[in-house]
């Protein structure tokens, strides 16, 4: 009898191990089946953040020429690329050219002899036709030679007089301020590197190393720190501070393989019609930085889920907001690993979003009032619906998934990510910040790693100033241009005040364009 309960016994855990083999197999199957599929999306599929994949690069005329790009549905963002998806326009219909560039009158007149008439009398003109074309020069290089007499007493009674020499961001350079503005332009804006640059250059006849190019930029953010100190300041001023980071790899940092990853943190705020980005370099991650570049604040702070930002958060003072645009991306992901065609969970979570995110559009012009009530009646039940949802999904899904983890990402930053809706000025995911870091992410593919902490620190300065100058709505190059001619001279606090982007319009600007 005893030997025949030990046998059922046995029989009973090795059926009840075999059922934990087979389940833990299972989804260690699915795992791999939705890496697979992930694997095979990202290497083959579209992409929601671009238009154009590398492989179109080199026919690029064609596809941008094409009637209808197309857009797969599993790919259209309703968070991310919404407002600015595009739209097809009517074809034939050209654009009118802006009417602020210089026009050049080129006149095709009727000969003499053609403007008789054959009843005898001279034929008067009564109108005209007008085209216009956009024309390029190319770039022109020039010396500016400043010229200064000198005077002196033809009889030697006192010491010769000349002008002083006007102050220079570079003193003891040889580039003018519209040098430098067309240097920091093309590598910090247009993501230019500086060997392409120079050799630009050399086509024009002038030979300039990289290595000086270099040494320009670098001397030309030490002269800029004072407006990155000053759009600092602004910075604080502001009640919601935008933050996230990215890689960068800087060769010659201090105790550091050269191969090993450091970090650009960008931050977006700024009090209302003062949009400031500032961008700061540092060689670690930790969350010793947040908490030194937010000391002092107080307001609510907008991040990713990254948890180097909690000691900051955790000093005081600081409301903590987590970007909804992360949540659902998490979702988009676990769809890709489902089977091609079929509906699933990952779906019904997109749908939430995409019905909080509608709501979000409607409001975009809306004052702070109507979107905080559009929110406390329209997107609370939405949100609460949602997180019904999540209860009852989360603990029937496999958490090592990728639907798993979405729903383990959403349901521990849940009381962060619904924060948005306590005020109608509060942002609901961190977008705007991203988008700052975009043109860096370009320009890191130009010119791939910094040398030295130095050169670093200054793509962090100069960055940070095109990119503010043009959240203003200026044009980098002729704002660079009129502060690098400028801000030597200035000698107090408001002078240098006076260059800052949100102070100076585009009309002020229109004269940097000649020399």
């Amino acid at each position: 009898m005893a030997a025949q309960f030990e046998q059922e016994i046995a029989r009973h855990l090795s059926t009840e191990f075999d059922q934990r083999v087979a389940t833990e197999v299972a989804r260690q199957v699915q795992r791999l089946l939705e890496e697979a599929r992930l694997a095979r999306h990202r290497m083959f599929g579209a992409s929601s953040e671009t238009h154009l994949g590398q492989g179109l690069l080199f026919n690029e005329a064609e596809a941008l020429a094409a009637p209808d790009l197309g857009e797969d549905a599993d790919e259209q963002d309703d968070t991310e690329n919404g407002a600015a998806r595009m739209r097809s326009s009517g074809r034939g219909k050209r654009r009118a050219l802006p009417p602020q560039l210089p026009r050049v009158d080129i006149v095709i007149d009727v000969p003499q002899e053609q403007r008789l008439c054959a009843c005898g009398k001279h034929m008067v003109k009564i109108g005209e036709e007008v085209s216009e074309q956009l024309n390029i020069i190319p770039m022109q290089v020039q010396v500016l030679r400043t010229v200064r007499p000198r005077y002196a007493c033809p009889g030697k009674d006192a010491a010769p007089v000349i002008a002083p020499m006007p102050p220079a961001a570079l003193p003891r350079s040889n580039f003018s301020a519209g040098f430098l503005a067309m240097l920091l332009t093309v590598k910090y804006v247009d993501g230019l590197p500086l060997n392409r640059f120079a050799r630009v250059l050399e086509r024009s006849g002038v030979d300039i190393p990289r290595q000086t190019l270099a040494r320009c930029a670098i001397n030309a953010a030490k002269a800029l720190q004072p407006l990155h100190n000053l759009a600092r300041d602004v910075l604080l001023d502001s009640p919601v501070i935008h933050m996230d980071e990215t890689t960068v790899q800087v060769l010659k940092e201090p105790d550091k393989d050269p191969t090993s990853q450091s970090y650009m943190w960008v931050q977006r705020g700024g009090p209302p019609g003062k949009p400031v980005i500032l961008y700061d370099y540092d060689p670690s991650r930790s969350g010793q930085v947040p908490l030194r570049l937010l000391e002092g604040w107080r307001g609510y702070l907008m991040t990713d889920g990254y948890d180097g930002y909690n000691l900051a958060v955790r000093e005081g003072g600081i409301e903590h907001l987590i970007c909804a645009a992360h949540a659902r991306r998490k979702f988009v992901e676990a769809k890709r690993a489902q089977p091609k065609g079929k509906r699933g969970r990952a779906d019904q979570a997109i749908e939430f979003f995409a019905r909080l995110y509608r709501i979000e559009r409607e409001m975009t012009d809306a004052t702070d009032e109507q979107r905080l009530r559009a929110r406390q009646e329209r997107s609370l039940p939405v949100l609460a619906a949602l997180r019904e949802w999540l209860d009852a999904t989360l603990p029937v899904v496999a958490p090592k998934t990728t639907l798993g983890e979405a729903l383990a990402y959403l349901s521990k930053y849940w009381s962060r990510l619904v924060r948005y809706t306590e005020r109608g000025d509060l942002p609901v995911d961190n977008n705007a910040v991203e988008n700052c870091i975009r043109p860096f992410v370009v320009g890191r593919k130009g010119w791939l790693f910094s040398d030295t902490p130095a050169g670093a620190h200054a793509s962090a300065v100069i960055y940070s100033l095109v990119e503010t100058a043009k959240a203003n709505g200026l044009e980098p190059y002729t704002w660079l241009k009129r502060v690098l001619t400028c801000l030597p001279a200035a000698k107090t606090v408001e002078e240098v005040e006076a260059l800052l982007p949100w102070n100076l319009h585009a009309h002020d600007l229109a004269t940097e364009l000649a020399i």
